[in-house]
C-alpha cells in the first residue's frame, strides 16, 4: 500500500516535488503523449504520402514490364501486322466494288441455270446494308431442282471468286417429287473512299447525337 500511497494529494502544478514512483511513471508518459501527438499531426500524412508512392512505384513498375515485353516481341508484332494486312489484302480482293455488282448478281443467277435448276424467285435486296468497310446485298432465292443438282449449286456457290454466302436455307418436296430451295445469298462489296467518309461522318453524328 506504500507504493500507491504516493499518488495520494499530488501537487501536479510542482511536478518536480512529486515522489519517485509518480515523476517516474510521468516521464515514460511523456514520451508516448508526445509520440501520439506527432503521429496524429505530422506522422499520419507522411504515412499516407508514402503508401501512395508505393502504389506508384508498383505501377511504374508494371507499366515498365509491359513496354518491356512489347520492345522485346517488336519484331514479332511487325511480322504479325504484315501477315494480318495481307490476309485483309486477299480477302478484299474477294469483294467487288460497285460496279461490278450487277456481273456478280448475274454469275449467281447462272450459276443455278447452268446446274439446271429453276429460279422461282431471284430478288435482290432494294437496298444494302451498309457496314463500316463493305455493303451486304441480300438476294432472296428459291430454286427448283432435284437434290444432286441443288447440292452442286451451293458447291459453286461456295468456290466463286467472290464472297458469296447462303443463309436461312429451308427445303421442301414439291409435288412433282423435285426439291424447293429457299434461301438468301449473301454478297458482299467494298465501299469507296467516298462512301468510306460517309459511314465514319454518319458514325461520328450518331455518337454526338448520343452524348447529348
Amino acid at each position: 500500500m506504500a507504493r500507491f500511497d504516493q499518488f495520494r494529494n499530488l501537487d501536479w502544478r510542482k511536478p518536480w516535488s512529486l515522489p519517485m514512483l509518480p515523476r517516474l511513471l510521468v516521464a515514460m508518459a511523456i514520451p508516448l503523449v508526445l509520440a501520439g501527438v506527432a503521429y496524429a499531426v505530422d506522422w499520419s500524412s507522411q504515412l499516407d504520402e508514402l503508401e501512395a508512392a508505393e502504389n506508384e512505384e508498383a505501377k511504374l513498375k508494371d507499366d515498365y514490364r509491359a513496354k518491356k515485353s512489347q520492345a522485346v516481341n517488336l519484331a514479332i508484332h511487325r511480322e504479325q501486322l504484315r501477315e494480318i494486312n495481307a490476309t485483309f489484302g486477299a480477302l478484299l480482293k474477294q469483294l467487288p466494288n460497285r460496279s461490278q455488282m450487277e456481273a456478280l448478281i448475274v454469275e449467281i443467277n447462272q450459276a443455278g441455270l447452268g446446274r439446271g435448276l429453276q429460279f422461282e424467285h431471284f430478288k435482290p435486296a432494294q437496298q444494302e446494308t451498309m457496314k463500316e468497310f463493305y455493303a451486304e446485298l441480300p438476294i432472296s432465292l428459291k430454286i427448283i431442282g432435284n437434290y444432286h443438282d441443288i447440292g452442286a449449286f451451293a458447291t459453286d456457290i461456295g468456290q466463286m471468286s467472290r464472297i458469296v454466302t447462303l443463309s436461312d436455307l429451308s427445303l421442301a418436296v414439291g409435288k412433282d417429287g423435285n426439291l424447293l430451295l429457299d434461301t438468301v445469298a449473301r454478297t458482299f462489296r467494298y465501299l469507296d473512299e467516298e462512301e468510306v467518309a460517309g459511314q465514319k461522318k454518319a458514325r461520328e453524328a450518331q455518337q454526338k447525337a448520343t452524348v447529348k
